[in-house]
């Protein structure tokens, strides 16, 4: 793939990848269609912009790793009569999400490459785009409906959400945005839903990035793919902080849309053309 080979492509990716990776907007949706434009195969597209998702799991694990620490000195001390979900901590809920979104992943994973593997190029690019104008329609329906407050996630919340964070292995489904709307439309609090979301970023980031890296026999390991990793974790770092605060203030299913439209539309014009 000549498009990550150059080294200012692969600073560019991984600032891409760092940044919105905290955004619904779907980091592996956007530099899919940034390598798409640059010519990339799509399917290599995919695997590329999913390895990337190995550096923001270290940013993300570096963030959290208080909170990390002590949900495995929790995973340690569990014993199965103290039972799986409590109102005392999320621990049986991150376990149970990230097992449901990890098989739904790997299913839909091996299904996503047979199909991109087929698509022309203005396809791909149009087939992300309506991901994200989907996407986008989501979160605005977690903006909008009413479902009460809860306090504690249970097994219900786990599947739902894991099922959401597995789908979002495609191309312009946000994992952030799926997720945190998915939480929100259960009747969790913004604060709470974004902590949880991001929590479990970090499993399937790195599985995301794993199952990528072994489907293409091991991404080689060249310059180019090194500096967009380590780039994508110092600016997903560095900005995580910044850019969660910044989603509470931003309509960002509007951006979804507004994004998704133009890449529709593009990828059609591409297609017929």
């Amino acid at each position: 793939m000549m498009a990550a080979d150059s080294l200012v492509v692969a600073i560019l990716l991984g600032i891409l990848q760092g940044l919105f990776e905290w955004l619904p907007i779907s980091s592996e949706g956007n530099v899919s269609l940034a390598l798409a434009a640059l010519g990339a195969d799509p399917a290599v597209a995919v695997r590329y912009a999913l390895s990337l998702h190995l550096g923001t799991a270290l940013a993300a694990t570096a963030y959290y790793r208080t909170e990390i620490v002590a949900l495995l000195r929790e995973l340690g001390a569990w014993r199965p009569a103290d039972g799986l979900f409590s109102d005392s901590t999320d621990l049986g809920f991150l376990v149970v999400a990230t097992l449901i979104s990890g098989a739904v992943g790997v299913t839909v994973y091996v299904l996503l490459v047979d199909i991109v593997s087929a698509l022309a190029g203005g396809l791909f690019i149009a087939a992300i785009g309506a991901l994200l104008v989907v996407t986008g329609v989501l979160q605005r329906a977690a903006d909008t409906v009413d479902v009460g407050r809860r306090a504690s996630p249970g097994a219900v919340d786990a599947v739902l959400v894991g099922v959401g964070q597995g789908l979002a292995i495609l191309p312009g489904v946000s994992r952030s945005g799926t997720t945190i709307s998915v939480l929100l439309l259960r009747g969790y609090e913004g604060e709470r839903s974004f902590r949880l979301s991001f929590l479990l970023s970090i499993p399937a980031a790195l599985g995301a990035g794993v199952l990528a890296w072994i489907d293409a026999g091991g991404l080689a390991l060249g310059p180019s793919l090194v500096v967009a990793l380590g780039v994508s974790a110092v600016v997903g770092y560095a900005t995580i902080g910044a850019l969660m605060r910044a989603v509470r203030r931003v309509a960002f299913w509007a951006v979804c849309v507004v994004l998704g439209s133009l890449a529709l539309a593009g990828g059609v014009l591409v297609f017929l053309l």
